[in-house]
């Protein structure tokens, strides 16, 4: 059986520009950073409807399980068997993860904010892979 198609993150509109900006400025995945980059919070209310300090005050469910506290690994699990990767193309956890983390938790949990709009997401990982795996072949066969 094929395993299910993941929504990435990084291709949801903003975000990859976001890890690529925290890329050259490490300063910009920092806790504090949403003060001196608003363009963290114009992605996230773009996304999900709310920005992260939102995200903070939301009043959680009773029987909250606190996933947004858990270890980056069990989080990254965790998003996966809801059918998200949250991770970059080198499969490592994104720079700005705590930054959309409890955003997107809310989010598929219907607690608050909002899931983007997934029909305008590509998933241009997959076909960039192929495509230069179909280059390599061609050159390769020559």
């Amino acid at each position: 059986m094929a395993k299910p198609t993941l929504i990435r993150l990084i291709n949801l509109p903003g975000v990859r520009d976001l890890e690529a900006k925290a890329l050259m400025n490490s300063r910009m995945a920092d806790a504090d950073a949403r003060e001196h980059f608003p363009e963290l919070d114009e992605v996230s209310r773009a996304l999900f409807g709310l920005t992260a300090d939102e995200a903070d005050e939301a009043p959680r469910p009773e029987g909250w399980d606190r996933i947004e506290r858990k270890p980056l690994k069990d989080q990254i699990a965790a998003f996966e068997a809801e059918g998200w990767d949250v991770t970059d193309d080198k499969l490592r956890p994104l720079r700005l993860f705590e930054h959309f983390n409890v955003q997107l938790w809310l989010a598929i949990r219907g607690v608050a904010g909002q899931l983007p709009h997934i029909a305008e997401v590509e998933d241009d990982f997959g076909h960039a892979a192929l495509a230069a795996d179909a280059a390599r072949f061609r050159r390769d066969r020559r």
